[in-house]
């Protein structure tokens, strides 16, 4: 199993969940919302060859926490992978939007300069700019949109532009969310869930739930059940062997 958007540091024991992961042997990446939670996040999965640790500084966040920018910018060479990042369109994030820009725009310019990395890409409400930004920085690495709730047209830009999707129970389980996966690049698709921020009958999910996606694929697919964890496994593999 695959969860490639997943803030294990925000579980009330993120410890035992890292555990849990460990022994299903769930491939996860565990994204931050701030830089200075990166070193503590990381120190959960150490030694874990199936986890890894985003750097990352939330669209939600940015006017708060752009000072931590230069942080960032020293962690950086330290990991592979950038996330939660990007913009947000939502009415309570919206009036901080330049500071959004900077930050975002910061970020893609700080992993240009690093020679590129796998970023998970936050963009509710924002997916335009999003790709206006992403087509700025095309040597920023490469795009992960996380939870993708832009239009069919925005779609079919991000997909032009080479970008991967994520998607976890909660997209899939909405009509909407059902069509515009169905129209992304089966070979360009991971699975996520977002936990602890998703909930499946008022629980939490965690990294192992995000089965019920992957179910949810078979059938949007029409593919056998090992056929798609077999997919997904496959596209995890080319995604991170990329130079």
């Amino acid at each position: 199993m695959i969860d490639f958007h997943c803030h294990v540091d925000l579980y009330p024991d993120p410890h035992a969940v890292v555990e849990e992961c460990i022994r299903r042997e769930i491939y996860v990446l565990s994204v931050t919302t701030t830089p200075s939670a990166w070193h503590g996040t990381s120190a959960l999965s150490e030694g874990s060859m199936r986890i890894r640790t985003g750097l990352g500084l939330h669209p939600q966040l940015a006017h708060e926490r752009k000072r931590e920018l230069p942080l960032f910018d020293r962690l950086l060479p330290q990991t592979r992978y950038v996330g939660e990042v990007g913009l947000d369109g939502g009415v309570e994030s919206k009036p901080h939007w330049s500071d959004q820009l900077t930050v975002f725009e910061h970020i893609l310019d700080a992993c240009v300069s690093a020679g590129g990395r796998i970023l998970s890409i936050h963009s509710r409400r924002a997916a335009t700019a999003v790709l206006d930004a992403l087509e700025r920085f095309p040597q920023a690495g490469d795009f992960v949109f996380h939870w993708f709730s832009g239009s069919r047209r925005e779609l079919a830009r991000a997909v032009d532009l080479g970008c991967w999707f994520s998607v976890g129970p909660a997209m899939i389980a909405a009509e909407r969310g059902r069509d515009l996966v169905a129209r992304m690049p089966r070979e360009r698709v991971l699975t996520e869930t977002d936990g602890p921020f998703v909930k499946i009958d008022g629980h939490p999910v965690h990294p192992w739930n995000v089965d019920h996606a992957v179910t949810s694929l078979c059938r949007l697919w029409s593919l056998a059940e090992h056929e798609t964890p077999s997919l997904l496994k496959e596209n995890l593999a080319r995604l991170v062997s990329k130079p």
